[in-house]
């Protein structure tokens, strides 16, 4: 179970052709993007006529050791971390989906959230299609077995009818496809290591296997690498882009590139402007809520003059997700994770940056073990605007209820936490952060405003089904 309730990771993608041993380099290259999905992870390979595959739940170290990777044999392939944001977490709907078709087989992996699944679901069963699991990657793969053609041209067609995000990658016996749907939503960048080429939801992918970061995927663009190389066919871009602006906030890792530009020196940048317009008076020291925290309090820092100090210390053998058999244990998950200071916070008071607030239960436990600690004051400073409306675009808050900010002020919520002041950045201000214009991201989550109306229903669990799943399966 989640140690705290609140916003969670999408997924990760990575994918390489051209490669010798292509499973080792896309489990290294999904141990880069562990942040993105700890639920289950996955690896299909080719060597051009069989196809073989292996997922399991759970992180990456733990579903792939030495034996699945020597059976995993090719010269290319797509790996997948999850987060569940469409379906529950189970292993029928763990990623890579292998499809077989009469004359090909292929493979799809997938990072965003469609809107309007049920609909097209329907009309698939409706003509005789039969689903195994729960997700939307599945019906994108349904609806791609459903066009006739080369397999890009089905993938225009079939990105005519999908409305939402998504960044794709396929593999055939022939080659690898990836895409990004035509707002931008999710990130998708190309690397090259000698003569393989990459996909990767982040650059941090490509550091690790010492690739070179070449560009992204653009809004609308299919690129296709196979034994001719590397060819791009653009397909309808938006005029207004919808870039998520939580990629940057909280999302990425600090060391990434996303949508083309560096995410450590933006999140430095939110809390540089966090502390022009909320200045905490008197206050001793700043200390980040660690570790989404870390850079936004570096900034925060710079902005305010005030010392920089590690404040509350993070548990790095805790991970993500922990058994909590019991209220007690479950209570006691955020201070095993994260320890206050006592030496550093004994009678001050201190500055505590954060990323964000979804429900506030999280931050209420925090501050309490920092008022323990013998915290004096404490002002919750916050590097992005409050959240007030549900994503349906990627990221697991999918209903008003679950968002504190919703429904009550920032008065109300500083009473809430138990802070002695709470300040949160504003819209202005964040765009001030962006290294992009305003317009070429989506904050619907701060303001309402959609880029694409959301009229199905696309909650988490809306496709649940039968199960019917397998760990390890070989194709030929």
């Amino acid at each position: 179970m989640i140690i705290e309730p609140s916003k969670k990771e999408e997924c990760g993608i990575f994918a390489i052709h051209g490669a010798d041993d292509p499973a080792r380099l896309i489990y290294l290259g999904l141990y880069a993007l562990q942040h993105r999905g700890q639920e289950s992870a996955g690896i299909v390979v080719s060597d051009g006529v069989t196809v073989a595959s292996h997922k399991g739940m759970g992180l990456v170290s733990d579903v792939f050791k030495e034996g699945a990777l020597q059976r995993l044999k090719g010269s290319m392939g797509i790996g997948h971390v999850r987060y569940s944001t469409t379906g529950s977490s189970l292993l029928r709907n763990a990623q890579p989906f292998l499809v077989e078709q009469i004359d090909r087989i292929f493979a799809l992996g997938h990072n965003g959230n469609i809107v309007n699944i049920t609909k097209l679901r329907r009309k698939l069963e409706a003509s005789g299609a039969i689903f195994q699991t729960s997700t939307d990657s599945e019906l994108i793969a349904h609806l791609v077995l459903h066009k006739k053609g080369r397999l890009e041209d089905r993938l225009i067609r079939v990105f005519e009818e999908l409305k939402g995000a998504w960044s794709i990658v396929m593999l055939t016996t022939d080659g690898i496809l990836a895409a990004r749907d035509p707002f931008g939503f999710r990130p998708l960048c190309i690397g090259r290591k000698g003569d393989s080429i990459i996909f990767t939801s982040e650059t941090c992918a490509l550091d690790i296997i010492e690739a070179e970061y070449i560009r992204d995927v653009e809004p609308g663009e299919i690129v296709i690498a196979d034994h001719n190389g590397l060819r791009s066919i653009q397909g309808p871009k938006k005029k207004n882009l919808a870039m998520c602006i939580f990629e940057y906030i909280y999302f990425a890792r600090p060391d990434s590139m996303i949508f083309g530009n560096g995410v450590y020196k933006v999140r430095k940048e939110l809390g540089f402007q966090v502390a022009l317009e909320c200045p905490a008076e008197n206050a001793d020291l700043v200390a980040p809520m660690p570790a989404s925290g870390n850079y936004a309090a570096l900034g925060y820092s710079q902005g305010s003059g005030l010392p920089f100090e590690y404040g509350v210390i993070r548990n790095h053998y805790v991970g993500r997700t922990f058994i909590q058999p019991s209220p007690t244990i479950r209570n006691l998950g955020v201070r095993l994770k994260l320890n206050p200071v006592r030496e550093i916070l004994d009678g001050r008071s201190v500055v505590i940056v954060d990323d964000s607030i979804v429900r506030g239960t999280t931050s209420k436990l925090r501050t309490k073990a920092l008022r323990e600690a013998g915290a004096r004051e404490i002002h919750m400073r916050i590097s992005c605007p409050p959240i007030r409306y549900p994503c349906f675009y990627g990221i697991d808050f999918s209903s008003k209820g679950e968002l504190i900010a919703a429904s009550s002020s920032v008065e109300q919520i500083r009473d809430f936490i138990g802070a002695d002041s709470l300040g949160y950045l504003s819209l202005e201000g964040l765009f001030r952060a962006m290294p992009r214009p305003a317009e070429e991201f989506c904050s619907a989550c701060f303001t309402g405003k959609y880029p694409i109306k959301i009229t199905d229903d696309s909650t988490k669990l809306c496709l649940e089904c039968a199960p019917g799943d397998a760990s390890s399966t070989t194709w030929k």
